[in-house]
């Protein structure tokens, strides 16, 4: 059995992500009781929507054992938030006002490099001197940290006009924010729809983003309600489909045109994106092995009438270099070449779009 002394010194080392301080200082560890069978606690969060509460959760569990012991098992953990406040998380006025396109990074499914797309033009826009910020969407698999070699990256939270704003990373020119930089990277996000939606909606309101010639948004695979959010919360300039060149993947990336395309959403789809188009050996550079299909997105971009932005090849460094958070737009390999032939394509059909189309408005989406 521990007092509570001991049960309050080890909670002041976890962290609130949102506020930098720990909880027993901002006053959310309310009440403590430890017994023979273990320690129960009442969390008091500022808010009841608080999208940050299933990950001080876990840490509260974690750390308890980390400080007092194998022993100090955990029975149960109850939350009371100290107010009930709207549903809404306070936003400014207008959001990103000083952003001029929000292009939208989607995938049918997982598993066809979207995030690596997503990254990689994020840096050759960078590299062309544009002024660009990357969201990470994806709130359940966050991978972007890792790419960027960001994952103990901990945004700063500054005071501005009344309102908390968040400081993302900068890094190769772009400016960063994601899920990964509030979350261990060991814990699973589980989170309901509302709650991950509550968060995109902090990041685009609260993020620190300034002025931005692109903002890319990389959401995560399929529709979902995060999908929704963001076109509801923000004029989305057009969106870029990726999938690699199989059936399977051109049948569902067909599923999320027709999303984007729906009347009730209706945001230009700038183009797809063929990713692993073909397999390169780095000994033999010439050679193209079609492993996964050929010409899949061609097909489909001529049955839909949505450009074919680029093609993408499987390299062996485009992974390796992700991994170890050195994308390969940084550099002028054939990879690097490859996405900044892709980025200068995206800047013709966005400048087209916004020629020859009217911009996009907020989706209202009504419930009946």
């Amino acid at each position: 059995m521990f007092t509570k002394d001991q049960i309050l010194a080890a909670l002041s080392k976890v962290i609130h992500p949102e506020k930098g301080k720990d909880i027993v200082t901002l006053g959310m560890v309310s009440e403590i009781e430890s017994g023979k069978d273990g320690i129960s606690l009442i969390i008091t969060p500022e808010k009841s929507n608080d999208p940050f509460i299933s990950s001080v959760k876990s840490t509260i569990v974690r750390t308890l054992k980390d400080e007092l012991g194998p022993d100090a098992a955990v029975i149960s953990i109850e939350i009371r938030p100290k107010s009930v406040v709207s549903k809404e998380v306070p936003i400014l006025d207008i959001i990103l006002p000083d952003v001029t396109n929000i292009i939208a990074v989607a995938s049918g499914k997982g598993g066809v490099g979207k995030t690596t797309v997503a990254v990689n033009l994020a840096i050759a826009l960078a590299r062309m001197d544009f002024n660009v910020g990357l969201l990470d969407a994806d709130v359940f698999g966050p991978s972007i940290p890792m790419m960027f070699d960001a994952e103990k990256y901990k945004p700063e939270v500054k005071r501005e006009k009344n309102t908390d704003l968040i400081v993302p990373l900068k890094k190769y020119g772009v400016k960063v924010l994601s899920t990964g930089f509030f979350v261990d990277p060991a814990d699973a996000v589980i989170w309901r729809g509302p709650m991950a939606s509550n968060f995109l909606k902090q990041m685009l309101a609260q993020g620190d983003w300034g002025n931005l010639d692109f903002l890319l948004v990389d959401l995560p695979p399929g529709t979902s309600d995060i999908h929704l959010t963001l076109v509801q919360e923000v004029a989305v300039t057009g969106a870029i489909i990726v999938s690699t060149p199989q059936e399977v993947a051109v049948a569902d990336a067909i599923k999320g045109i027709s999303m984007f395309r729906s009347d009730k959403i209706n945001v230009p789809i700038l183009g797809l994106v063929e990713n692993m188009a073909w397999f390169t050996p780095a000994e033999l550079p010439q050679n193209k092995y079609y492993i996964f299909g050929k010409e899949g997105c061609k097909i489909l971009a001529e049955k839909t009438g949505v450009p074919l932005l680029g093609q993408i090849p499987l390299v062996q460094s485009i992974c390796e270099s992700g991994d170890k958070g050195l994308p390969a737009a940084l550099d002028d390999s054939p990879a690097g070449q490859a996405f900044m032939a892709l980025a200068g394509v995206l800047l013709a059909v966005t400048s087209k779009r916004n020629i020859e189309l009217q911009p996009t408005k907020k989706v209202n989406i009504n419930k009946h």
